[in-house]
């Protein structure tokens, strides 16, 4: 109360324009009391903001005075700052070079640099994970293959951010390659390590890097490798199988660019940070072990940006938790788009969740020069139902009771299917032509069957009108791809650069035929990996490539296009609003061969609901589908869309529409969780984010649907 009238009175001999000035010096003197000192310095704190006090008390008469009191307040201030309990910090940790390694010591992690060998080291979360030295063949030049170690010239020094210690090293003066040098960064945030990976390259042409090494794992029951090889799968270190993969990533090696290893509950999770041009390379012998390390490929000869491999130690790992801690990583980057995300944009997409799938086709035709052309029988080169047929089948498959519909229509080009791309315009007339097209169309409309269009604009036949040896991609060394696999025979590949304008002259013909198609699927875009061309007026990375995929998916949902694609690839998730497959991998073919390693969902664990995916509902194996499991009940554990045909039975309308309901219910929701409920992986439960939950059990093809 005393001080209050001192400073009342203070106040009132202040010049008027001072008084609340002073009142806001008041209010600061009162928030220093919030900064906590150490209790040895509690007096000295107290007996400064006292004579603060006094001092704001006796008050300012004029601005000299005023800024005399100011600077005293701040002299204050500046010392409770500097005194503080708390302030802020760098993390904690520090690096230290050894006579035989570097070293980067946190409270969570301690991570190990081999002088000798390059090999790493790292204590984490419980477990100890060594990864193998690096060799002669970690950098891949175009005539031959070097080591990192073999730099002359290794300078290795500290490097530490705001929320990061590490380490950063610096190699030069690679005899083979004088031009060459790197930078390899190791960065430790918790139990997480971020590795780096940077390159100058002069007078060289860089093929790729293979850094860091694989993690050492043995063949243990209990140590399983996780990989997302098309819908996923897991690799017990003692499979009996042998099982390899290399590629780049949004490929069916890699559908998402990551995948886990686990000894009993510890794991660790590789993450490729920047994975449009990384990959990797998994080779498990039969009896294991299994090896798994990346590989970041060159861009038009160059590393060109940085690199950067995300590595999560974890005590408590499982495949669920890796697919859910990648799935954290996709949403924070802004990548990941859910379908009701998707809906907004594409209102018309609400109307195809739940639809069953019914795939057509009209013209297929090899010609002679196709590898797959049949000379045993040679009519059956050449398979043909019009428009109009499809049409009258589609009417009987609606009077069986299917009431809506997503009609897949392929082969309706000049050439018929996979032939004359991307030129397959004026519709056939074999077919039906224009008109017939409209028929089919408009029928589709009237009993609400979902009508879309199969196309292509990667694969560009020697036959398309406009073929230029200008528009194709091209490989560093001038070659280009030539293959004569399909029914058009001899093609090579379209440059990405000019498929976005093919696609928007290609849909605005239907358009102006009054063709009404509700979406395309844009063949392969999503199965085959991200390409560069090397095209000396038209070069594309293969960054460049997934923009340019992108705009030709944008460019029809610009027409309000439900929009496909064949497989699930990472990259192409937030664009697309369903796939025709996300199957398994299965061995020696993808068409019901046995299964690859034990299945698992993780592509669905990640993105379920944001990417609709039709199954084959069939009762033995399938197109990904491994033998002696029912397609059904994947498509039912998955709560997909299930594909069915025109001449469908009673019994195969109803397990269709029942799976149909399911996906309805649960598009939009996420797989939460997938589990196994027996010993030999035959047993399957899924649980969804609205409390769901589907048992199916692939021995005796029982199932359970439990709704909440």
């Amino acid at each position: 109360m005393i001080h209050m009238l001192l400073v009342s009175m203070a106040l009132l001999g202040a010049d008027d324009a001072l008084a609340p000035r002073l009142k806001t010096l008041e209010f600061y003197v009162e928030r220093l009391h919030a900064v906590t000192v150490p209790a040895e310095l509690d007096a000295e704190k107290a007996a400064k903001l006292a004579e603060l006090e006094k001092r704001v008390a006796s008050g300012a008469v004029d601005e000299k005075g005023f800024n005399e009191l100011y600077l005293a307040i701040d002299d204050v201030r500046m010392w409770l700052w500097g005194h503080a309990a708390e302030h802020p910090q760098r993390p904690e940790g520090r690096f230290e070079d050894g006579d035989s390694e570097w070293t980067v010591n946190t409270p969570a992690l301690t991570l190990r640099w081999s002088k000798a060998d390059f090999a790493l080291n790292v204590k984490a979360a419980g477990a100890e994970w060594r990864f193998l030295p690096c060799d002669d063949r970690d950098i891949e030049l175009a005539e031959k293959k070097i080591g990192l170690r073999s730099a002359r010239d290794v300078k290795m020094e500290a490097f530490n951010t705001g929320y990061s210690v590490g380490m950063t090293a610096t190699l030069r003066d690679f005899p083979e390659a004088p031009g060459l040098e790197f930078r390899l960064t190791a960065n430790v945030m918790g139990t997480e390590i971020v590795f780096e990976l940077t390159a100058r390259e002069e007078g060289v042409r860089l093929d790729g890097v293979n850094w860091p090494k694989a993690v050492e794992f043995s063949n243990g029951p209990q140590d399983v490798s996780v990989i997302p090889r098309m819908q996923g799968m897991l690799i017990p270190g003692d499979w009996p199988k042998a099982i390899h993969g290399a590629d780049l990533c949004n490929s069916r090696s890699f559908y998402m660019p990551w995948w886990g290893q686990i000894r009993g509950e510890q794991g660790v999770q590789t993450i490729l940070e920047t994975s449009d041009d990384a990959g990797g390379a998994y080779h498990h012998p039969a009896g294991g072990p299994t090896k798994i390390a990346p590989r970041w490929y060159a861009s038009l000869g160059k590393l060109a940006y940085l690199r950067t491999a995300r590595y999560v130690f974890d005590d408590h790992a499982s495949y669920v938790t890796m697919a859910k801690r990648y799935r954290r990583f996709v949403q924070e980057r802004g990548d990941f788009v859910s379908l009701r995300e998707k809906a907004v944009r594409t209102p018309t997409l609400e109307q195809v969740i739940g639809r069953p799938v019914v795939h057509v086709g009209s013209l297929y035709h090899f010609v002679q020069q196709a590898s797959l052309f049949n000379k045993e029988r040679i009519e059956n080169n050449h398979s043909l139902q019009t428009f109009d047929q499809i049409r009258e089948s589609l009417e009987r498959l609606k009077a069986s009771g299917l009431e809506a519909a997503y009609v897949h229509l392929d082969g309706w080009g000049f050439y018929g299917y996979d032939n004359g791309h991307p030129d397959p315009m004026p519709v056939g007339q074999e077919q039906g032509g224009w008109d017939g097209l409209k028929r089919l169309a408009d029928q589709c409309a009237a009993m609400d069957y979902f009508f879309i269009v199969h196309d292509q604009y990667r694969d560009f036949y020697l036959n398309a009108a406009s073929f230029d040896d200008r528009l194709t991609l091209t490989h560093l060394d001038g070659s280009r791809e030539e293959t004569s696999t399909w029914c058009g025979g001899p093609q090579t590949i379209l440059s990405p650069r000019f498929a976005p304008g093919y696609v928007r002259r290609n849909h605005d013909l239907f358009a102006e035929h009054g063709i009404k198609v509700r979406g395309a699927y844009l063949d392969v875009f999503s199965v085959v990996p991200l390409e560069e061309s090397a095209q000396p007026a038209h070069p594309v990375t293969r960054s460049a490539c997934a923009r340019f995929r992108r705009e030709c998916f944008d460019v029809l949902r610009a027409r309000g296009y439900v929009v496909s694609s064949e497989e699930p690839s990472d990259y192409l998730a937030r664009s697309l609003d369903l796939v025709h497959h996300g199957p398994y991998s299965t061995s020696p073919n993808i068409g019901g061969g046995e299964r690859t390693g034990i299945p698992v969902p993780l592509f669905n664990l990640v993105y379920h609901d944001s990417l609709m995916m039709p199954w084959d509902m069939g009762e033995d194996g399938g197109w990904g589908i491994p033998k002696g499991d029912a397609g059904r009940l994947h498509c039912l554990l998955n709560a997909g869309m299930p594909y069915v045909g025109p001449g469908a039975s009673a019994e195969q309308l109803a397990r269709t529409q029942e799976a149909a309901a399911l996906a309805r219910r649960c598009a939009m929701a996420e797989m939460v969780n997938h589990e196994f409920l027996d010993g030999g992986f035959r047993k399957q439960r899924t649980t969804f984010a609205d409390g769901t939950k589907v048992v199916v059990d692939f021995d005796t093809k029982e199932y359970q649907i439990a709704y909440p």
